[in-house]
């Protein structure tokens, strides 16, 4: 018997084609409109969609673990993402009703004040930040605050600006801070191959105004450590030459994570009586997820009492000088769990992992042949290099643009002054960079030069415009 089809031009009778998929396992397929993007919506959204929109849209990002142009840390352990997870609806501000965290974020100050090697860790004062930013911020309000002191007890007449006295490679939030609080920024130039601080500059650069010198261990710039113990020094001689009597901050954000398990001979700290305060962010290389800072003093008479603001209205009064006022306790509790699950000898092996990572990456890279070392990995674990002189058909903007197209997100720069002529690129090797990464790295960035080499056009780049990727 004939098979009977339906007349192909019946389009009236024909069915509507539902999408199988469409419900819980594809939510926003069965949606007949997107969601506007700069207004909120006119209804709610079922929560399996509204995750699915930003989930799907957040998979433009770059891969965190291939980026190498930033400090922070971009892998923890299961276990702490739990505990940090268990966390993030208390209220770090809140001592009252949390006063457990607020005791793990007093053992993270101790643990500190003892790896700086503060004089009395017991006496040592502390906080959490945000980040290094927000304790540079309160370092440098502290040396306001306690030069206006001074100059009162002097009676010394108002109408000298305050001063604050660095390396033109000190990170922007320094900058920042002087604009804020109105000081004035005086910055050590960049000479030849020396690419941070000169601390003979420095001094010379003090005077009765000055509040402070910042030493930075580590530069973003090129991962190099400043001479602190140097600095002191120098300062030290000017007091007895002038009588001026500059503290000096360290500016720790990576370094003061590194050079107590790798660089134990290195005298950086609290150490030097000179050394009033020190800052390090827990989410680079204190190996916690972002934000977190920590800022210490050598003991309360480096904090003035005035900075610090009591408040009761939440249970019962509390102490707080941080900027910030409600912050989730999450990363202080990953910082203790990191302290306590790794010690002194898990943070020492570690970081030397990563040091050793790019040490060895600094120098398969300089074997390629195109390229000149900076620096080499070996105080930070982070290293810039530059293209060398014979090297025409491309620069370092041209590397860094070939590189993203296979994933891995390597800043070129431009130095400041006076080596703006100098442009770079620049590694950071964090925890979770392994060495099988490092050799897919160079499998790439060999694969790379030939292409280089020989582009018809080498292309011209607004280098004014390079971002240095101050993390």
């Amino acid at each position: 018997m004939p098979l009977h089809r339906a007349p192909q031009h019946a389009e009236a009778h024909r069915p509507v084609l539902v999408n199988p998929f469409h419900g819980e396992a594809n939510p926003v397929g069965g949606m007949t409109e997107a969601p506007p993007k700069h207004r909120l919506p006119d209804a709610p959204l079922p929560p399996i969609t509204a995750y699915r929109l930003v989930h799907d849209e957040l998979m433009l990002d770059g891969n965190s673990r291939l980026n190498l142009a930033t400090f922070v840390t971009t892998w923890m352990e299961p276990q702490a993402s739990l505990l940090m997870q268990e966390c993030q609806d208390k209220n770090m501000i809140d001592k009252d009703e949390y006063p457990r965290t607020a005791e793990l974020e007093q053992r993270c100050v101790a643990m500190l004040a003892r790896l700086w090697h503060a004089p009395d860790p017991a006496a040592a004062v502390g906080c959490s930040t945000t980040g290094s930013s927000e304790a540079c911020m309160l370092a440098g309000l502290a040396f306001k605050r306690r030069w206006t002191h001074r100059r009162d007890r002097a009676g010394t007449a108002a109408g000298g600006r305050p001063n604050l006295v660095m390396g033109v490679n000190a990170q922007v939030c320094w900058e920042k801070f002087c604009n804020f609080w109105e000081v004035e920024a005086r910055q050590v130039p960049m000479e030849g191959d020396r690419f941070h601080l000169d601390p003979v500059a420095a001094a010379e650069l003090c005077d009765e105004n000055t509040i402070g010198v910042v030493a930075i261990l580590g530069s973003t710039f090129d991962g190099s450590y400043e001479p602190v113990e140097e600095l002191c020094a120098v300062l030290d001689d000017l007091q007895e030459r002038t009588g001026l009597d500059i503290p000096v901050h360290v500016d720790g954000a990576s370094g003061a994570m590194i050079a107590p398990f790798l660089d134990e001979d290195l005298v950086w700290d609290f150490r030097l009586p000179r050394v009033a305060s020190i800052n390090t962010s827990g989410h680079k290389y204190g190996l916690v997820y972002p934000g977190l800072g920590w800022a210490l003093w050598r003991s309360a008479e480096d904090l003035p009492e005035d900075l610090v603001f009591r408040v009761n209205y939440l249970g019962g009064e509390m102490p707080t000088f941080a900027l910030n006022f409600s912050r989730p306790g999450a990363q202080v509790v990953g910082q203790y769990y990191t302290f306590l699950r790794l010690g002194w000898e898990g943070y020492r092996l570690v970081q030397q992992t990563a040091r050793s990572v790019a040490v060895s990456l600094a120098d398969r890279i300089e074997a390629l042949g195109d390229f000149r070392m900076l620096t080499r990995g070996d105080e930070l674990p982070v290293f810039a290099f530059t293209t060398l002189p014979e090297v025409t058909a491309y620069d370092v903007f041209d590397v860094s643009r070939r590189l993203r197209e296979h994933g891995w997100l390597v800043p070129a720069y431009v130095f400041p002054p006076h080596r703006e002529d100098l442009a770079v690129l620049r590694i950071v090797c964090r925890n979770g960079f392994s060495t099988e990464l490092a050799d897919l790295f160079v499998d790439h960035l060999g694969t790379l030069l030939p292409q280089l080499r020989t582009q018809p056009h080498p292309l011209t780049h607004d280098r004014a415009k390079a971002t240095s990727f101050h993390h």
